[in-house]
């Protein structure tokens, strides 16, 4: 079972690529081509289809011009949860050893 916002991520990232294609006045065929992929696969990308690969996905950003925005998806730059626990689990001081001095 897909939890409830992965469902909603998924789904407003197919409705978004969709939108995106209509603005390029990309035919579903041209993507569907420049992606290899079939008309039904594009079909579900565009609907938000957690069955469909990332891979594919992946293509169909790629075609649309989005390639640079996978490439900042899980940036650690931009972990914010991460950087919150890395701060709260830091030593409350630093010892060193002897053969550091």
């Amino acid at each position: 079972m897909i939890p409830i916002p992965v469902d909603k991520a998924l789904k407003k990232l197919g409705s978004d690529l969709r939108e995106a294609r209509i603005k390029r006045h990309l035919t579903m065929a041209l993507v569907e081509e420049r992606a290899g992929i079939t008309h039904v696969t594009l079909t579900k990308v565009e609907k938000g289809d957690a069955g469909v690969s990332m891979g594919i996905y992946s293509k169909v950003l790629f075609v649309l011009g989005f390639i640079d925005n996978l490439y900042q998806l899980a940036e650690p730059d931009n972990d914010f949860i991460g950087k919150i626990y890395v701060r709260e689990n830091l030593p409350k001081r630093v010892r060193y050893k002897k053969d550091d001095r």
